[in-house]
């Protein structure tokens, strides 16, 4: 995986905490996500009818409706859960480090539903970047006076939907182009929010300037930067490896509302971000050295296979040998 790619990931999607964070305080979390939602969609829509329209050939009913219903969980109700914690009271960078306890559940469950094998050096990366989590979860709730236990609990809905939305989307066999998945994932949830925010009467955004900052922090940064790039490495990498990269989302929170709200920092931080700095490393390691085998013992394979298929072919159809990989 590109370096680059994943630290931009982590930058962007650490940013969707520090947006919920900005916009919590001006308007209800249903009418900071409708907002953010209606022009998305819009201006996605637009791009899906010009730009992308040869993106959405071949697809079928079904396939759209996958992936409205990926983006009713991953968007709509992750991010619903989310917002909603940090309304009650729980700090961005205690969100971030519950929401950190996803890996774990994905990593456990990659096995039985998508029949993906789990190397030992993956366990290990998943078990420090837990250990990681587990250290700063406990130092910054405690820090969390006032705020309502079961308020703690909201993110891990918003982590098991934002898993759930993860496994529907990899046991489809259709390649769905990334601008398409957003696109009906933002229709999806700019339909969901407008819904909920017109049955409870909080439709009206507020004139304040604090308000409108935040939507379009979340829009640029936060969806097309982290949910954008969320898709496109968790197709090019996999499961386990973009959900190793979630355990740099706590720590990275934590820095960050620390340095713009005043929220804890301590010693404990330091040490859960150091030991999701060790597990990323584990696992990318592993990960390069596990291509470089199979690439080696694919080309001996393909070499093979080449030989046979162009014998054969040239057996077949004399003097119209068309090389295929």
């Amino acid at each position: 995986m590109n370096i680059l790619l994943s630290i931009a990931f982590v930058g962007a999607w650490s940013s969707g905490f520090i947006g919920a964070k900005l916009g919590s305080g001006s308007a209800p979390t249903v009418t900071l996500l409708m907002w953010r939602f209606l022009p998305l969609a819009l201006v996605l829509g637009v791009v899906a009818l010009t730009a992308t329209r040869a993106s959405w050939r071949g697809l079928a009913p079904r396939d759209l409706a996958r992936q409205a219903a990926v983006g009713a969980l991953s968007q709509s109700g992750y991010l619903l859960t989310v917002y909603y914690a940090i309304e009650l009271g729980v700090s961005s960078g205690t969100t971030a480090l519950i929401d950190g306890t996803q890996p774990l559940v994905a990593g456990a469950l990659a096995g039985p539903l998508l029949g993906l094998p789990v190397s030992r050096r993956q366990w290990l990366g998943l078990g420090l970047g837990v250990t990681g989590v587990a250290v700063v979860t406990v130092a910054d709730a405690g820090a969390g006076a006032g705020v309502a236990w079961w308020a703690y609990l909201v993110p891990f809905l918003g982590m098991l939907s934002l898993v759930a939305a993860t496994f529907l989307d990899r046991r489809s066999r259709t390649d769905v182009r990334p601008m398409v998945s957003m696109t009906v994932h933002a229709v999806t949830s700019a339909v969901v929010f407008t819904a909920l925010a017109a049955a409870t009467g909080a439709v009206t955004p507020p004139a304040s300037g604090s308000f409108w900052t935040a939507v379009v922090w979340l829009v640029v940064l936060s969806t097309f930067g982290g949910y954008g790039l969320y898709w496109l490495i968790l197709r090019r990498s996999g499961v386990t490896k973009v959900n190793t990269l979630m355990f740099l989302m706590a720590p990275v929170t934590a820095v960050w509302g620390a340095l713009m709200f005043g929220e804890p920092f301590g010693t404990q931080t330091v040490v859960g971000l150091a030991l999701g700095l060790l597990a990323v490393a584990v696992v990318h390691r592993g990960d390069r050295h596990d291509r470089h085998d199979q690439h080696d013992h694919r080309n001996g394979h393909d070499r093979h296979r080449h030989s046979d298929a162009q014998n054969s072919q040239l057996s077949a159809e004399p003097g119209s040998f068309t090389p295929r990989r």
